[in-house]
């Protein structure tokens, strides 16, 4: 879910007026094929002709559901006829940027919310709070605020899927040094507090990574201002987290190469069976046992540490589109309930955004193993799970701000020297998008 940022430049584009006055609402929704009746709304409007939907690499595993849901929409909304695009994971974003030039967005695209940006502020695809009064309820509040973007009013894109992370952590390890992995760390200073005990009875490393800014907006740190304009996390509060860490690299308690190039990776160090605490999604266990089955039965899941991060994948309508009550009604269709329940299904690792959804524990399944626990940790935050990395920070962005935080680690600067030097050299950026 970790998706490659894009920026809006570039981007000569002529923008089609939204139709005025459409708006969907459910109250009277008739029964779509599934017999729920949450995949179709009411809308001022017939529902018919055709229209194009993207995805991104979801073909071959996935394409059976796919062409089910198409074929459901087809049969709820008699007259209809959807055409189906699936492009391939890599360059997604610039090929959408460029079918977006071209004036040749498809009618509904699956776009995760950094994606979404560039065209919302170029008003390339539709604000769906604007056309459909029924979306804050639908939908987990989190899924939603991803896609609203400060400076740009508007919520550009419905929910499709979500994941979230959970803590995962090594039980041998922990019971080698006298620790009890029923109670594993809670908060950035047990988590020292621990790592400490680890090391000095064994000589193994619990922590092993380094702070991002995702660190500190769940230690409750503003990121960025109210406006977009402004990255914000050099205060005292972001400079303490920083400084936990970095006394605690010079005490010893991560890998003398965690801010080198040659570090391995916080996973790939927890899958070897080298470190004892790892983050990841509700399906985390079943990769680590199949790099290393030794590890069976030797790793248990908790929540995370802070605000809970959430990762999200949606479907934005076109504003370009010359069917626009068609493709809203696909795209409300594709992320209803018990369409994103029946996905969930399929897929190890991802839930569903809609809200009626967190009722019923069925998403998360159930059983009492590791990865059953794991997953159902991960479910029962959705309802509270944010975007924690603001979508404007581009991957220049993060460059910057990863060397900034290691030079403060490793003693080069004060933890406030770095902080400021990442959010001054950040902003220059910002303004230029």
């Amino acid at each position: 879910m970790n998706s490659a940022r894009t920026g809006a430049a570039g981007l000569a584009l002529t923008v089609l007026v939204a139709v005025g006055g459409c708006t969907l609402g459910g109250a009277d929704a008739p029964q779509d094929a599934t017999g729920r009746d949450d995949a179709v709304v009411d809308v001022p409007g017939d529902v018919t002709g055709a229209v194009t939907l993207q995805t991104w690499s979801l073909t071959p595993k996935y394409t059976a559901y796919v062409e089910g849901v198409i074929a459901d929409f087809e049969a709820t909304y008699p007259g209809t006829e959807v055409t189906w695009l699936d492009q391939p994971g890599d360059g997604y974003s610039e090929k959408v940027l460029a079918q977006a030039a071209a004036g040749e967005l498809p009618d509904v695209t699956n776009l995760p919310p950094d994606f979404a940006l560039p065209l919302a502020r170029e008003g390339l695809i539709e604000d769906l709070s604007a056309l459909d009064d029924t979306l804050a309820d639908t939908y987990v509040p989190g899924a939603v605020d991803a896609y609203r973007y400060r400076g740009v009013e508007g919520v550009f894109g419905y929910p499709w899927y979500l994941t979230t992370d959970v803590n995962y952590w090594n039980t041998e390890m922990f019971e080698a040094a006298g620790l009890d992995p029923a109670a594993p760390p809670t908060s950035l200073e047990e988590l020292v507090a621990q790592a400490r005990t680890m090391k000095e009875a064994t000589g193994a490393y619990l922590m092993s990574r380094k702070p991002g800014l995702g660190d500190f907006a769940a230690a409750g740190v503003p990121v960025l201002s109210a406006d977009g304009t402004e990255l914000t996390f050099n205060t005292p509060e972001a400079a303490a987290v920083l400084d936990v860490y970095r006394d605690a690299y010079a005490e010893g308690l991560l890998p003398d190469d965690v801010l080198t190039d040659a570090y391995l990776g916080n996973s790939r160090l927890f899958a070897e069976g080298r470190v004892a605490w790892s983050t990841g999604g509700g399906n985390f266990i079943d990769s680590v046992l199949a790099d290393n089955p030794a590890l069976e039965g030797k790793i248990t899941a908790s929540p995370s540490i802070g605000a809970t991060p959430l990762y999200v994948q949606g479907v934005s309508v076109s504003s370009q589109s010359r069917n626009q009550l068609t493709a809203l009604a696909l795209a409300r269709f594709l992320t209803s309930a018990a369409n994103q329940e029946a996905f969930a299904q399929q897929v190890p690792g991802v839930f569903p955004s809609t809200a009626s959804s967190q009722e019923d524990a069925a998403p998360a399944g159930g059983g009492d193993t590791p990865q059953d626990v794991a997953k159902q940790i991960a479910f029962s935050h959705l309802a509270t799970a944010q975007v924690l990395q603001p979508v404007e920070v581009d991957e220049a962005m993060t460059t910057i701000i990863n060397q900034q935080l290691a030079a403060a680690i490793a003693g080069d600067r004060s933890s406030q020297e770095a902080l400021d030097a990442a959010v001054e050299e950040c902003n220059r950026l910002l303004a230029d998008q």
